[in-house]
């Protein structure tokens, strides 16, 4: 795992031709915005979460964000658990993005 800026962030998922990006915040918190091209699973959901994210390519670099940081810092370390090498968790979350988003 590993803690990103958002320009970092930014920068190297633009170069990464192997990249997924996982919103790990509530439906109600999607519904207000999100980075476009984001799979959403709720870490919330707990063995929910697990499952869901069990059936992602292990092969994948991961970008993942919450709405702070915080969640998505305790998903890279449960996808990390789960044997996915390849987790970012961006900084600050989606309420510092000043990247793209869509409604």
């Amino acid at each position: 795992m590993a803690d990103l800026t958002q320009q970092e962030w930014q920068e190297q998922l633009a170069n990464d031709t192997n990249a997924v990006i996982l919103d790990v915040r509530t439906q109600d918190e999607v519904d207000e915005g999100y980075i476009p091209n984001a799979k959403h699973i709720d870490i919330f959901l707990g063995q929910g979460f697990m499952d869901e994210v069990q059936k992602l390519d292990k092969s994948k670099n991961f970008y993942i964000y919450c709405r702070s940081g915080g969640r998505s810092g305790q998903a890279c370390a449960v996808m990390n658990s789960l044997g996915f090498e390849n987790t970012y968790n961006l900084m600050g979350g989606f309420s510092e993005w000043e990247g793209d988003t869509t409604n």
